[in-house]
């Protein structure tokens, strides 16, 4: 995948709406800025994995607005959108970014969301910290797998769709994705979210693409392990990657572990974070 085509079409058909996955956003931010002399208003809807506050706030700065969706092939497609609010208008463009960077409210279609206990359905605090599982419930959720009662019924608990994937509720009831149950980190019993780390580790102007995920640790359990591919012609030592992170987010949650590599990815472009987990696995077999 190239940013050329990209920008031609937006360039020359007068391009001004279209969705572009977090790594299709990133490829186009960080393209030549010869590619990027379009005039005309561009407006992008992103989904799939969470993107980068760094990516949405580059691809701002370009003249392009963003809006982020959330949603499952079992809700139906964007069932959660972060609906701007025109007060934010007046913050920052780093703030800016962070807010559009969460996944948001539900749209019309979907009757229910919420982030609750996922053993007791209790709601988690309003406060933006506290972590559970997100569910929703709606016409546009499934009824159930094909041919697949055990399935299904792993998947609905007291009628909510359980989506498998862990975030927060703010104070003003916009929902923040902070990982995939399955991604989630725990290093000496406290969570730590890859996608936090991963979305620090894009705001250092070396790194092209991150992925983070647990690496095995006799001590703590398991530590953040960073993948990072590096923009061309720039270098950064492990030790000041690791530096740089925590100087933005609690030490703890910092990285312990930095591979500089190609990142494996489908045919689509995501980033195949089971691949990784193996890899972090045997740095740590062969430790």
């Amino acid at each position: 995948m190239r940013a050329e085509p990209i920008y031609q079409a937006i360039r020359d058909e007068k391009v001004t709406h279209f969705c572009g996955a977090p790594i299709v956003l990133n490829m186009l931010a960080n393209a030549p800025d010869e590619l990027k002399d379009f005039s005309h208003e561009v407006k992008v809807m992103t989904a799939g994995a969470s993107p980068p506050a760094a990516v949405i706030e580059k691809m701002e700065a370009m003249g392009v607005e963003v809006t982020h969706v959330y949603g499952l092939t079992e809700t139906y497609g964007p069932s959660v959108v972060c609906a701007w609010k025109s007060e934010w208008n007046v913050l920052s463009d780093e703030r800016k970014a962070k807010l559009k960077s969460r996944q948001g409210v539900k749209n019309v279609a979907l009757a229910g969301l919420m982030v609750a206990d996922p053993d007791t359905l209790a709601p988690v605090p309003h406060d933006g910290v506290t972590m559970g599982e997100i569910f929703m419930r709606g016409n546009n959720v499934m009824k159930g797998y094909l041919k697949n009662p055990s399935a299904t019924d792993k998947s609905f608990k007291g009628g909510w769709f359980a989506s498998g994937d862990l975030g927060v509720t703010h104070p003003d009831g916009y929902v923040e994705l902070k990982d995939r149950s399955k991604d989630i980190i725990i290093s000496g019993g406290e969570n730590i979210s890859s996608v936090e780390v991963e979305d620090v580790l894009y705001k250092h102007p070396a790194v092209m693409e991150a992925a983070v995920v647990a690496r095995p640790d006799e001590k703590w359990g398991e530590t953040p392990c960073a993948f990072v591919a590096l923009k061309a012609g720039q270098t950064v030592t492990e030790a000041d990657l690791i530096a740089f992170c925590r100087q933005n987010m609690a030490h703890f949650k910092a990285p312990r572990t930095i591979v500089f590599c190609e990142l494996p990815k489908t045919s689509t472009g995501k980033i195949q974070k089971f691949v990784l987990r193996e890899q972090a696995r045997a740095l740590s077999r062969g430790a």
